[in-house]
């Protein structure tokens, strides 16, 4: 099934209103109130609009940003980064490369091997808790 040309009356019917304003309108959630801010359980993260796996629980930590921080990718294939000069700003946008979904921004000051932080909406993520 093909995500990426789907219309807004189908991702309204799909998603909850801030999971439809943060992945198929570019918003954010407010910081330090998504659902998987301070998650520890195990397992992994998928795009909220195709199941696509984007994150793994063992690559994340608390970045005290205020939205899930991730050192890197599940799969370097599953994510895409685009330049983002909103709001008078130069910053990477990642969106799901399934589906198109904006999941958040990736920021070169992270803790990991690459020096990355994926800094992501929790309302752009689904959690598979490991069995």
């Amino acid at each position: 099934m093909s995500f990426k040309f789907k219309d807004d009356n189908f991702w309204m019917n799909k998603l909850t209103s801030e999971q439809f304003q943060v992945t198929r309108k570019g918003g954010t959630e407010s910081p330090f109130t998504g659902k998987y801010l301070d998650n520890k359980d195990e397992g992994l993260y998928s795009c909220i609009c195709c199941g696509e796996i984007l994150f793994d629980s063992r690559k994340k930590y608390n970045s005290n940003s205020g939205w899930p921080s991730f050192t890197e990718p599940y799969d370097d294939a599953a994510i895409k980064s685009l330049e983002d000069r909103s709001y008078f700003m130069v910053r990477t946008e990642v969106k799901c490369d399934i589906c198109d979904a904006h999941l958040g921004h990736v920021f070169p000051d992270g803790p990991g091997k690459n020096g990355l932080r994926y800094c992501i909406n929790s309302a752009s993520l689904n959690f598979i808790k490991k069995k």
